[in-house]
């Protein structure tokens, strides 16, 4: 081997590298959705041409005419020889997400985002049906195979059991979908808001409208479809503004397991 300085790694990407794009996220989650919906409803086939046709049209903007590229940071065009960055490789390679919001602003997120959804849901059984125990009795009948054979005036009176289910219900999926909102957000940088608020509720609200048949017909009949959009994207509005500013933190996802227990190394490597 000759002793002359380390040859410099020629890379295609000197000044920048690609723009980070979730194109294809929507593009492969559309196109899945496109065959389960020819074996669940047409709506699920439906949803999934929109999503797809979206994520192949950011993807194809951010390549074409010309692919959009990140400016690298000052002196980075300076690259290592080949050995140095083969060893950096491994840890330095970008996993998502890379970071996240607090699961506390998750489940803040998620109540409050519940509330809202609630006093939609409320607004609509007084508005429509003279009731506001019949949104809350449909919601416990998702769990209660009893509630199917009641009547309308039956399901739009108070019913303590019911009741203490449907906020169980509604409690632990108001938790759950606010924390999903902290990992899947900081994915979405530029327009978290039109994520959460928007196309989240479109794509529950198509899922439910073609499974809600089978998982339950018999409440089907009862459901105001125009409504449920109006409560979902209520909760998600809602839930996406008060997890979306909170600050991010970085995952773990990248860490070393020492680095992951808080563990310690000497200078010299031992341990």
């Amino acid at each position: 081997m000759s002793g002359g300085p380390p040859e410099r790694l020629e890379m295609p990407y000197l000044r920048g590298i690609p723009l980070p794009t979730s194109g294809p996220l929507w593009a492969g989650f559309g196109v899945t959705m496109v065959f389960a919906g020819l074996v669940t409803h047409w709506m699920v086939s439906l949803v999934g041409a929109v999503s797809a046709v979206a994520g192949f049209l950011a993807w194809g903007l951010a390549c074409f005419p010309e692919e959009s590229l990140e400016e690298l940071p000052k002196g980075s065009e300076a690259i290592d020889a080949a050995p140095q960055l083969a060893r950096k490789s491994n840890a330095e390679r970008l996993v998502l997400p890379a970071e996240m919001h607090p699961y506390g602003s998750g489940v803040r997120g998620g109540l409050i985002g519940g509330v809202a959804m609630a006093v939609a849901a409320v607004a609509w059984g007084v508005l429509r049906e003279g009731s506001v125990w019949l949104p809350i009795n449909l919601l416990a009948g998702v769990f209660l195979p009893s509630v199917d054979a009641e009547d309308v005036q039956t399901l739009k009176t108070f019913q303590g059991g019911v009741f203490a289910i449907a906020c169980g219900i509604h409690l632990v999926a108001s938790v759950f979908i606010g924390l999903l909102y902290t990992v899947t957000l900081p994915m979405m940088p530029r327009r978290p808001l039109l994520m959460g608020g928007v196309l989240g509720p479109v794509l529950w609200t198509g899922i439910l409208y073609a499974t809600v048949g089978v998982v339950n017909p018999a409440l089907e009949r009862f459901i105001s479809w125009p409504w449920f959009f109006v409560s979902q994207v209520a909760f998600g509005l809602v839930c996406g503004v008060v997890v979306s500013r909170s600050r991010r933190i970085r995952t773990m996802v990248n860490w070393s397991v020492t680095e992951r227990l808080g563990l310690e190394r000497s200078e010299g490597g031992g341990r």
